[in-house]
């Protein structure tokens, strides 16, 4: 710790910080690149068909399924966007809720998810499953799950510090 009480990272936990964070965005990068060259769907407008298809009606709150999927209700609502224009979701208010909207997948949309399946779960195996044997996919998941539950846990608790700025300009995390 230093005068701040920031704890840094040692060289060997930035290391290891820097291959996850490298990591995590080379697969989503190309999980992305490789729907939207076969398919033509965006990972983002995958992501919201699965969920959609994953409920009775196939139809969630808006706010519900930015919250599934860990993204601002402003960038759920332009993505949706795209999505109606192309016909694959639609909008309507919520049953018995003037001010909720919720999101409804398309008889069009299940079908465009159903097509563009195969592909997506072909780029996954690719770039992460088959990738790792059987332990290592199951210590990720694992230590995923500890990290989503202890952020998710921490959010709803607690009000999160202001971030200080870096000690001398340098960032260590």
């Amino acid at each position: 710790m230093n005068e701040t009480g920031t704890r840094w990272l040692s060289p060997h936990q930035q290391q290891q910080w820097r291959a996850i964070q490298r990591g995590m965005a080379l697969v989503t990068d190309h999980l992305d690149r490789d729907l939207v060259a076969a398919e033509g769907l965006s990972l983002h407008e995958y992501e919201v068909m699965v969920r959609l298809s994953e409920v009775p009606d196939r139809r969630l709150r808006m706010s519900t399924l930015a919250d599934q999927l860990v993204h601002s209700r402003s960038r759920l609502t332009h993505t949706v966007g795209r999505m109606e224009a192309k016909g694959l979701v639609s909008r309507c208010k919520a049953d018995g809720d003037g001010r909720g909207v919720q999101c409804v997948l398309t008889d069009a949309g299940f079908e465009r998810l159903a097509a563009a399946a195969p592909t997506h779960v072909a780029s996954v195996r690719r770039r992460l499953v088959d990738v790792l044997d059987d332990d290592q996919l199951d210590a990720l998941g694992a230590a995923f799950t500890r990290i989503a539950a202890v952020i998710q846990e921490s959010t709803t608790t607690q009000p999160q510090p202001a971030l200080a700025g870096p000690a001398e300009g340098v960032a260590r995390g």
